[in-house]
């Protein structure tokens, strides 16, 4: 009857019936119809030539009727593949297949069919279903054949699907046990797919870019789950990505760069560590060919990767690397629309960018000075927008290097770049003065100070001094927004006061610059803080500090006058004198250096000023304001606090009657 009957779908029906009703009665190992072995022969070969009559049978199906209900058939024929596939299943589970029968007479056969059907649908299905089938340990004995018929396959196959399950497959099981791992080292499976998928893409001149890129990054996924350690394989795949990307003018297509992204992506996640991803020397030929968007997204995955796994990187010629895979956060790129950014967006990156300056680091200072003059050039050519963010952390990180570096003076003979401070201090100056591009006065202003308490710290006082001129002149010729100034004169105070290697003569020069520009202040309030800000000038806690009360009595008193003033001014312009704020201030300074032994600032000094704060509060024109009130409460408690105590503090503070 199956010889006799014509009609495709008949004929399927009735050979899939053949197959169900003899799958129990095949001459098989152990079944009851076990013979020799030219039996097992004859069953392997009836189920062959079965499969074989309804694979011709299925294939002919499409070419039944009219030609507009060809969308049915395929939809009909895509049902029934089931029926085709059903022989392959059984063909496996006979007992007498073994890897020999298999490799000599099973797949031969099977491919054979398949590739000479020149059907996609069917093409696609039976080759999946070999693939599901049979066991992995076949697959990867006969690879060789397996692969051979691939690229013979019709050029609308999704080749991808089968070539990836495949993978998936031998990486499962290469997974599954320790023993499996030497067998697919001794086939060179590696290899072969790589050959493969080679000739597959040759062969499909017309695969859209997505097809290719999705092969590697099922070959690559196989590579890293299989021989990790095999960074040149790694490399090897990355590299013909790279052949393949190379040949298409724009990669425009979404999917095709999602897969790209995945494939820069999972040594990432395999190894952990960007440090071996900085080694693959296609790795960044790869990220070349996505565009600026994508190449930021991918930059700014790398650095959270080193964050994430707190990774450090050592050398100058990694962090070239890095940098060259990152630079679409570091400069603009050509053909990038500026205006586009959006300004969250930009800050983030920005500060990550600045995130991972602090983790290129080396203990040994000549490499560090490398590392720090290649992240220079590179951050350097990144734009005013950028420096802001990028500086501060170049020069944090150069000062560390300063700090280590302590205490060695001169250049030491024989190093080919030596790492002193005179050179980190040279690079320093350049650097900030680079935010001057910006411009960013204020910025530029506290990395002044910050390297001229370094030079402090390493005894370097010409250095300091010219640190300091340099924060006076941005003082004086870019910052002109009086709140900046304010900030400003207490920032050079504060950092002035914590110095300790000026000489008599410099210190003086510029304790008299600071004390003029506070004198200088707009508002007349700012004017006094700072005024008596400058008397810890005079005044440092230590063994060499400088203890001048006369100087320091002289300060407070000018804060007082020019509190004073204000108290004035204000009664003229408002008619009452406002809050008592500024006096109960320099009240605490009083106390503060009567505390420290100042012989200027006596209780007698404390007392009057105690009795003009009175005085002042209980004028008609005094304005009411609670937090002077308790700040003022809050001071007399603590003398009273101080009288209390006993002993000679006790004493001292006795001469002040409240």
């Amino acid at each position: 009857m199956c010889r006799g009957v014509q009609h495709p779908i008949h004929g399927l029906f009735l050979r899939s019936y053949l197959a169900q009703i003899s799958r129990d009665k095949l001459p098989d190992i152990g079944s009851e119809y076990e013979g020799d072995a030219d039996t097992l022969k004859d069953a392997v070969e009836f189920v062959l030539q079965n499969f074989t009559e309804m694979n011709k049978l299925w294939v002919r199906m499409q070419h039944q009727g009219p030609g507009r209900v060809r969308e049915k058939q395929e939809k009909e024929r895509s049902e029934l593949r089931d029926l085709v596939g059903k022989n392959l299943h059984v063909l496996s589970q006979i007992e007498g297949v073994d890897l020999e029968i298999y490799k000599e007479t099973v797949l031969p056969r099977v491919l054979e069919q398949i590739v000479n059907c020149k059907d996609d649908l069917a093409q696609y299905y039976l080759m999946d279903c070999i693939i599901q089938v049979f066991p992995d340990e076949y697959h990867l004995q006969t690879l060789e054949t397996l692969l051979g018929a691939c690229p013979q396959l019709q050029p609308t196959v999704d080749i991808k699907t089968v070539l990836s399950q495949l993978m998936d497959r031998l990486s499962n099981y290469a997974q599954s046990s320790a023993d499996v791992l030497p067998e697919i080292l001794q086939v060179e499976a590696f290899a072969k797919l790589s050959n493969a998928i080679g000739k597959v893409i040759e062969a499909q001149v017309d695969m859209p870019a997505v097809g290719a890129i999705t092969l590697y990054v099922s070959l690559l996924t196989f590579t890293l789950r299989v021989h990790p350690d095999r960074l040149d394989y790694v490399d090897q795949v990355l590299g013909a990505c790279v052949k393949k990307l190379s040949n298409i003018p724009k990669l425009e297509d979404s999917r095709a760069i999602k897969q790209v992204v995945a494939l820069l992506s999972a040594p990432l996640e395999k190894y952990n560590d960007i440090v071996t991803a900085l080694t693959l020397s296609n790795y960044p030929l790869v990220m070349d060919h996505l565009d600026n968007g994508t190449k930021k997204v991918m930059a700014m995955v790398i650095i959270q990767s080193i964050m994430k796994n707190n990774t450090r990187i050592s050398t100058s010629d990694k962090v070239e690397v890095l940098f060259e895979l990152i630079k679409g956060l570091i400069k603009d790129m050509d053909g990038a629309d500026v205006d586009e950014l959006d300004e969250e967006d930009f800050k983030d990156e920005q500060n990550s960018v600045a995130g991972l300056i602090h983790m290129l680091y080396n203990d040994e200072p000549e490499e560090m000075l490398k590392i720090i003059c290649t992240v220079k050039k590179h951050t350097m050519a990144g734009g005013p927008k950028r420096l802001p963010f990028t500086v501060p952390s170049l020069v944090f990180s150069a000062l560390r290097l300063v700090r280590q570096l302590q205490g060695q003076e001169g250049d030491i003979v024989g190093e080919e770049v030596p790492a002193t401070p005179k050179k980190i201090y040279q690079l320093l100056t350049q650097v900030i003065e680079a935010l001057s591009t910006v411009p960013s006065p204020e910025l530029a202003l506290r990395l002044y100070l910050q390297c001229a308490e370094a030079a402090n710290d390493c005894d370097v006082e010409h250095v300091a001094y010219e640190f300091f001129t340099q924060a006076f002149v941005l003082y004086e010729e870019e910052i002109a927004d009086s709140k900046a100034q304010v900030t400003a004169i207490h920032l050079i105070i504060g950092t002035l006061q914590r110095m300790n290697v000026f000489g008599v003569e410099n210190r003086d020069t510029l304790t008299h610059k600071a004390t003029g520009y506070s004198a200088r202040l707009l508002k007349k309030a700012d004017q006094c803080r700072a005024v008596y800000a400058c008397s810890h000038l005079f005044w440092v806690d230590g063994q060499d500090g400088i203890k001048d009360g006369e100087r320091v009595f002289l300060c407070l008193k000018r804060a007082l006058r020019i509190a004073n003033a204000a108290q004035q001014m204000a009664n003229v312009a408002r008619g009452s004198s406002g809050p008592v704020t500024l006096f109960v201030e320099i009240l605490n300074k009083y106390v503060y250096f009567f505390e420290k032994g100042s012989q200027q600032v006596t209780g007698a000094a404390i007392q009057g000023l105690i009795e003009l704060i009175n005085t002042e509060m209980q004028s008609d024109s005094a304005t009411p304001d609670t937090a002077s009130d308790a700040f003022l409460a809050s001071t007399l408690r603590y003398i009273e606090f101080q009288k209390q105590k006993g002993g000679l503090m006790g004493e001292k503070f006795e001469s002040i009657n409240l």
